[in-house]
């Protein structure tokens, strides 16, 4: 133990010292009158990614018709100075029509080869290597080069080109410190692996990890592109209230914090639906919002307690227009995101490209547990049924909460490719229509997929004599310990005695669907800052 107490010890002394010369370093710059931290902008005119489209582009023009180099024949030192003279030729021929550009970014590697060397530069598209040579960049320059650390970020000017091996390059003219690195990058070959310091230091993770950028980039074009399907669809995107009175609108517990200036409790939302649909009645058909809601629950790799939902309601539709629209954005989003509407997650094949599949609730049970709960007239027998079948409920439990019990525990695991799951019952619908065929069910589906829930659509309950019935039931399971049951909410009453129209509405967990799209194991990898246990606990 006192062995491993000295080498920890001595590990630290030495990265220590390493961040003592960082130290030294900034400090010989700023005594010199090359301070980068003084330095306020960049004129970045391209990324990585471009210079190598750009270059290629120019080079296939340049060099079409150029007949391809044939060495058969050749003996090993004719087909070696064949190779060289070629490239040579080709090298002048593109350095005579230079294209030059302007880059900036982080350096990961770097190799020193006395009067020339090489290095990487990580940008937001990549990396891109950088041939550095004292005779083009000056000597002062060059030398200072040589004393840069790892992850000290330069601006780069100078041209593009393609190096013996092949790689498409940049010729520096011109190099400038723009920040430096005062602290030490994970070791290169491994990354940032820990998994709990790449959530807790996600900038970090971001520089290691290029998977991890790329989730990321992923998720924005997301967002974008779901923006834009819904614009092409007349959806007006709007903004609602985070800290409400009544957390209404979803069967969870909310988070309770306090009002100052007002001296008043209030909670923070677990739902966007009520305000949504208070805008229905205002007589805006059709409203989107995507923002963050906050549920006192655990934390595993599908659940964070503070999630990104996107909620949208359609006047003069119904819970049938809904699966459309929902079908239809899946399918579009698959294209721009995964360029493909047959993905893959963790080694599954998903097809979103096929018709998605449409089972009843009842219909889904019947065919993985056996039972027909279109034949359980009591509450009793669905009881007996649980307790015949090991499903765990609770003595409030009516048929229709145990018939969802029934499909979480038989059903829900063999939901692969996209299904949508209708006419729940209405024990577990507080909002929705009920059917007409079916009273004791309602117009809603979830989306499964991956086994997962990916949405979940109500054809809106519009009635506030009705509404206001179920409101109370609610206000009952409260007050017999449900403590994620909704309570009644008499401004949403007022909305509705108002009228509001004929309305399909829909919720997205929009993190669970980004890490189906970017193959992501779980929630926290698609969250720039997930939820942590702090340190000092």
């Amino acid at each position: 133990m006192a062995e491993q107490n000295n080498q920890k010890g001595g590990q630290q002394q030495d990265v220590n010292q390493l961040l003592k010369v960082r130290r030294e370093k900034l400090q010989n710059l700023q005594e010199a009158g090359a301070d980068p931290f003084v330095i306020t902008k960049y004129d970045q005119t391209h990324h990585s990614d471009e210079v190598r489209s750009l270059y290629e582009a120019h080079e296939a023009k340049l060099l079409a018709g150029r007949p391809v180099l044939n060495t058969d024949g050749m003996d090993e030192d004719a087909a070696k100075e064949a190779i060289n003279n070629d490239y040579n030729e080709r090298r002048a021929i593109m350095d005579a029509d230079p294209i030059k550009v302007s880059i900036a970014g982080r350096m990961l590697f770097k190799r020193v080869m006395g009067k020339a060397s090489f290095c990487n530069i990580q940008d937001l598209k990549g990396k891109i290597q950088v041939y550095v040579a004292r005779d083009s960049i000056g000597e002062d320059a060059y030398a200072g080069f040589k004393k840069s650390d790892i992850g000290d970020i330069f601006g780069i000017k100078g041209y593009a080109f393609r190096t013996k091996t092949g790689e498409i390059s940049i010729h520096a003219e011109e190099l400038v410190m723009l920040s430096k690195s005062l602290q030490i990058l994970p070791e290169k070959f491994h990354g940032l692996t820990d998994t709990d310091a790449r959530y807790r230091q996600r900038y970090v993770d971001l520089i290691m990890n290029e998977q991890s950028r790329d989730v990321f980039v992923k998720r924005s074009l997301m967002m974008k592109e779901i923006r834009n399907f819904l614009a092409e669809r007349d959806f007006m995107e709007v903004e609602t209230p985070m800290l409400v009175h009544n957390a209404g609108g979803a069967a969870a517990r909310p988070f309770e914090t306090h009002y100052n200036s007002l001296d008043e409790d209030v909670k923070l939302r677990i739902s966007l639906e009520l305000y949504l649909k208070r805008l229905i009645v205002g007589g805006l058909e059709r409203v989107y919002e995507i923002g963050r809601v906050f549920r006192n629950e655990g934390v595993d790799t599908r659940h964070n307690p503070e999630f990104t939902l996107m909620e949208l309601y359609q006047a003069y539709t119904d819970y049938e227009g809904m699966m459309e629209l929902t079908e239809s954005m899946f399918r579009y989003l698959a294209e721009k995101v995964c360029g493909t509407t047959k993905i893959t997650y963790q080694g599954t094949e998903i097809d979103l490209g096929k018709p998605f599949a449409r089972m009843t609730m009842t219909e889904a049970v019947k065919k993985y547990s056996g039972v027909d709960f279109d034949t359980v007239a009591t509450d009793e027998e669905a009881k007996a049924l649980a307790k015949e079948h090991h499903v765990e409920f609770e003595e409030r439990h009516k048929k229709g909460d145990i018939l969802n019990l029934f499909f979480e525990e038989f059903c829900e695991k063999e939901l692969i490719q996209p299904t949508f799951i209708m006419d729940h019952p209405i024990e577990i619908s507080p909002l929705t229509k009920k059917k007409p065929s079916d009273p004791t069910k309602v117009e809603r589906f979830e989306l499964f997929c991956n086994t997962w829930e990916m949405c979940n659509a109500y054809s809106e309950l519009n009635d506030p004599i009705d509404q206001r019935e179920r409101f109370a039931q609610q206000d009952a399971n409260a007050e017999a310990g449900d403590d994620e049951a909704e309570h009644t909410d008499e401004d949403f009453l007022y909305a509705l005695e108002l009228g509001m129209p004929p309305t399909g509405g829909i919720g997205y967990g929009l993190d669970r669907l980004c890490m189906l799209l970017t193959d992501s194991a779980a929630i926290r990898d698609v969250l720039l800052f997930p939820t942590m246990k702090s340190l000092d606990k």
